[in-house]
Formats: C-alpha cells, structure tokens, sequence
C-alpha cells in the first residue's frame, strides 16, 4: 500500500510536468517504464523458473511457469485472483505471488496517462476534481468489499486504484502546503505512527484491503507531504535507509521467492539464524540486480 501511494506521487509529478510543459510523450513513457522494471523482473524470474525446476515436486512446479507467463505479461493479479488467495493454502509454494502488485500497478499505468491526456486537452481545469471523484469512487469500491473473500479487492485494479491516486493527487498540489514546523512534525509523526499500527497489528484475519488500508495510505501520504525538513525526514535521510531505498524495487522482486524456497527445502517456517540468513541473502541479491542490472538498464 505503501509502494502504491509512492509510486502514484512520484509517477504522477513526472506525467504532469511533462503534460504541462507540452512534452509529454505517451511511447516514451512506455520506454521508461519498460527500461525501469522489465530487466530486474527477468533475471528474477529467470532465476526462479531454474530453482523450482530443482526443487519442486511436479505438482507443485506445474503453476511456476504458467505464473511466469502472467507475471511476464503483467497480469499475475488475474492469475492468482482466479488460482489462490493471498494467504490460502497453497501460497506458501508460489514464488511469484509477490508480483500481483507489480501487475496492479503496470495495470494502472497503462490506462493513467492516458486518462490525464485526455483531462489535460478537454478539461485542464477539472483534472483535480476528476481524480478526487476517481479515488472516491476507488475507495467506496473497495470499502464494500472489504469482507469478500473472492480476492477481488485485493488483487483488481478497481479497488485499488485510489491507493495511486492518493498520490497522484498529493503530487497535483491537492493537499495545501504545511507551513507551520510544529504541525509538519505532527503530521509526520502521524504519518509513521500509522504505518506502524499497520505493520505491527494486521494479520491474515485482518479484513483487508478496506477500512484498514487507509492506515498505511494516509500514514504514507503524510510522510511524503509533511517530512521534509522535519526530524522524521532526517530519520529517513540517513545513508542505510536511502540504501534500502535504492534497493527496494530488487528487494521486492527478491525477498518473497528465498522465502518461499527457503521454506520449502528446509520443511520448516522461518526462524531464528534461517530467518536473519534469508535477509541477508535477500539485501545480497538486491545490490547486485541493483548494481548490475537495474541501474546500467535505466539508461
């Protein structure tokens, strides 16, 4: 939820400014995005087609490069929407299942820019306003159905849409400027605190996304508009977390397939030395997709 609010305010400034300084480019956009995530995506699930292949037994390798084929397309959401739920029986054994929000979010970009093309040749003066009523509707959607156990919700673009436009909007000015410093550190407090009550308090009984989400899609909100400038913004300057900042799109792509792995040659959930060695791993192998894949690709 996070990563989606992150991406919807960085992604959406970048579209805007080029919309409004009359360079935007709808195939270039494409290229960048192509460029970004495509090459990291690849090795890793290179990667993980060869260890399955070792490791599995065939009943559980069968669904590995079919879920390769929708992650490649980017349509894991619809895959795993039709074939688990995110905490079902059987996702124990899906490497790839992390890639559901990767889907969600290409998904969401292909239709996006157009949407603000559009907005930005018939009705400049509206785009606000259109994304207000776009998220509410996103958000009502996804309220409704917080308690569906089909997965809708949780893997589909519609109910997770406002997630990104939260901010989308924060990145088109929609919230106004925090200038008293005693208010920003409380809002940034706020902001972590939130996210905080998120990570630590919802389980698999958590009725999600919903209600819940607004936690960590506020919390994250509130960082990005209130932060900078306060102690809460140094925090997070500091070097080993604008490393794992650096990291974090390797770091997604690697974390959930040594888990899976790990837990399926050794029989046994993660814990104790295993646990902190599968971190260890997962940092290693995100520098290196980072150093030698991610940031030579980008350009």
């Amino acid at each position: 939820d996070i990563f989606f609010v992150i991406s919807g305010f960085l992604i959406t400034g970048i579209i805007a400014r080029e919309l409004d300084e009359g360079r935007f480019s709808l195939v270039q956009f494409y290229a960048r995005r192509f460029r970004r995530i495509i090459p990291a995506l690849a090795l890793m699930m290179l990667a993980v087609l060869g260890m399955a292949a070792m490791l599995y037994l065939p009943g559980d390798l069968e669904s590995v490069p079919r879920s390769a084929l929708a992650a490649t397309l980017f349509v894991s959401n619809l895959w795993f929407f039709t074939d688990t739920g995110y905490f079902a029986g059987g996702a124990d054994v899906k490497p790839l299942l992390h890639t559901w929000s990767l889907a969600v979010e290409e998904q969401y970009y292909i239709a996006f820019p157009i949407l603000l093309m559009g907005v930005a040749r018939f009705a400049p003066r509206w785009r606000t306003t259109i994304l207000w009523a776009a998220a509410a509707i996103s958000l009502a959607l996804c309220v409704a159905m917080r308690r569906d156990t089909s997965g809708f919700a949780f893997y589909l673009p519609p109910a997770r849409a406002w997630e990104l436009l939260a901010g989308a909007l924060l990145a088109l000015g929609a919230a106004p400027p925090v200038k008293a410093r005693m208010i920003r550190e409380l809002l940034a407090w706020a902001g972590v605190a939130a996210i905080a009550a998120a990570v630590i308090g919802f389980d698999s009984h958590t009725p999600f996304p919903g209600i819940a989400a607004l936690a960590p899609v506020i919390g994250a909100v509130l960082l990005l508009h209130s932060a900078p400038e306060t102690s809460v913004g140094r925090i997070l300057s500091l070097p080993p977390l604008v490393g794992v900042g650096l990291l974090s799109y390797s770091l997604y792509l690697w974390h959930w397939p040594l888990i899976v792995f790990t837990e399926y040659a050794t029989d046994l959930p993660l814990a104790g030395t295993l646990r902190i060695l599968v971190i260890i791993a997962a940092f290693a192998a995100a520098f290196l997709s980072w150093r030698f894949v991610e940031r030579p690709f980008r350009s």
